[in-house]
């Protein structure tokens, strides 16, 4: 059955254009409790960013889900990876999360997730889609669900947080600013770092519904990065408008992206014996994290782009550790799904137990220099044809050459946005950039752009 709804990160798209509409929301609610809620299964959870649409949204679920029979727990503004959580702690039936991640204000999204806090199955969705092709029938009066709110779900998963470093750890001495994105983990993420000992400095902190990811958080590392040599603080940590990626920045103000914390995470628990296995990348993952791995015998796969993908391969191979440049970094020996904070508090609690700054840790790694360029596609343009446009295939047939054995093209359509990304690396990053954009050129060309 082809999918009309979910898409590599659940349901996504402009607020007030098809399909995320209250009257969407609402039968998505009754088509997710037909499906995952069944009595005496617990309850579904509802948690949201901080997007003014997201209370349109959270009471269009509601009332499908109570329609459907199904009860409802509201956890409010929380982190994606907070509902997660406490969707395995409330033995709930599912999680909701109304959320576009990394999106602006004006994009929603639903996101769900099992019982088991992991995200759903090929057929769990595909069954919530056939139950969106049916018309809504509210159960009998007796049987309507009902909705409470939780109060103590930020205390909850702020404890969570802290106990996935060693209990003795603290961070005293350390100064850490904290960018929230004015995003879900505004209530939480400050918290949860001077709870452990450190001096915290909070900046987008303040959301007001529209400004969530503007100008701050992981797409915007430079406010990170002034903020942390202002306060001279020791690190800095910036987190999406969900809280499930982190990008963080050094006491010299350099960048430390997904596939250096990756790197950091996997190195150090390979000295403390506590790497399973090995570590699963993407293809988007630099070639400096690969070689970095290989060098101390680790072993490194890559799996298709999306969190989805690295969790597939990671369950396959049987190890425990694996991400995106992105900063989508997953720990299931600790939880889940990709968790910012938690991604971040392993990088600091191995900064305590090597007394290293991470400028140090970083270094482990030499990145190869990588150009992307986003190239939105026109009208109706399909992206597999775009792909398969023969002035995109010879100008990467021609990169290729160029490159040789010290380089790599990577073309992909975006899974949450109508774009291709353009991908080159290589030794050099005249050549990189230029070969990048004209391969991009190309792929304008075939979408009628130019």
């Amino acid at each position: 059955m082809e999918r009309r709804y979910f898409g590599t990160d659940g349901i996504r798209g402009r607020v007030g254009h098809a399909p995320m509409t209250p009257d969407f929301a609402l039968r998505l609610g009754w088509a997710a409790g037909r499906v995952l809620a069944h009595e005496g299964q617990g309850p579904v959870l509802i948690g949201k960013d901080t997007r003014v649409s997201g209370y349109m949204f959270e009471s269009a679920l509601e009332a499908g889900l109570s329609a459907a029979g199904a009860d409802i727990r509201l956890l409010g503004p929380m982190p994606t990876p907070a509902v997660a959580y406490l969707t395995r702690t409330f033995r709930a039936a599912a999680g909701i999360v109304i959320s576009a991640s990394h999106n602006p204000y004006y994009d929603n999204g639903f996101k769900f997730f099992s019982a088991a806090g992991t995200k759903l199955p090929d057929e769990i969705e595909l069954a919530i889609e056939a139950e969106l092709e049916r018309a809504v029938e509210t159960v009998d009066s007796a049987h309507i669900g009902k909705a409470e709110r939780v109060h103590d779900a930020a205390g909850r998963y702020i404890e969570f947080c802290k106990s996935t470093i060693p209990s003795g750890t603290a961070f005293h001495g350390l100064k850490v600013v904290v960018d929230c994105a004015h995003g879900a983990t505004y209530a939480v993420a400050p918290s949860v770092f001077e709870e452990l000992g450190a001096e915290v400095v909070a900046i987008g902190d303040e959301p007001d519904g529209f400004n969530i990811n503007e100008q701050a958080g992981s797409l915007h590392p430079e406010n990170l990065r002034a903020a942390v040599l202002e306060h001279n603080a020791d690190v800095g940590i910036a987190l999406d408008g969900d809280g499930d990626r982190v990008v963080m920045v050094d006491e010299t103000g350099t960048l430390v992206d997904g596939d250096e914390a990756l790197c950091i995470i996997a190195l150090g628990r390979a000295r403390d014996g506590l790497l399973n296995g090995g570590v699963v990348g993407t293809l988007m993952s630099n070639l400096g994290l690969e070689l970095a791995l290989e060098a101390e015998g680790i072993p490194f796969r890559r799996a298709a782009v999306g969190d989805r993908y690295v969790l597939e391969m990671l369950h396959a191979e049987g190890w425990s550790l694996g991400g995106e440049s992105s900063g989508h970094i997953l720990c299931l020996d600790r939880t889940t799904t990709g968790d910012g904070i938690v991604s971040a508090l392993q990088v600091l609690h191995i900064m305590c137990m090597t007394s290293e700054p991470l400028s140090t840790l970083r270094q482990a790694m030499t990145k190869l220099p990588q150009t992307l360029v986003n190239v939105p596609l026109n009208g109706p343009a399909d992206r597999r044809e775009v792909l398969a446009a023969a002035r995109v295939l010879e100008a990467v047939r021609a990169a290729e050459e160029v490159l040789g054995d010290h380089g790599r093209v990577l073309l992909r359509p975006s899974g949450t946005e109508p774009l291709v990304r353009v991908m080159v690396e290589g030794r050099e990053i005249g050549q990189v950039d230029r070969i990048a954009r004209d391969i991009a050129e190309a792929v304008r060309s075939a979408t009628g752009g130019g």
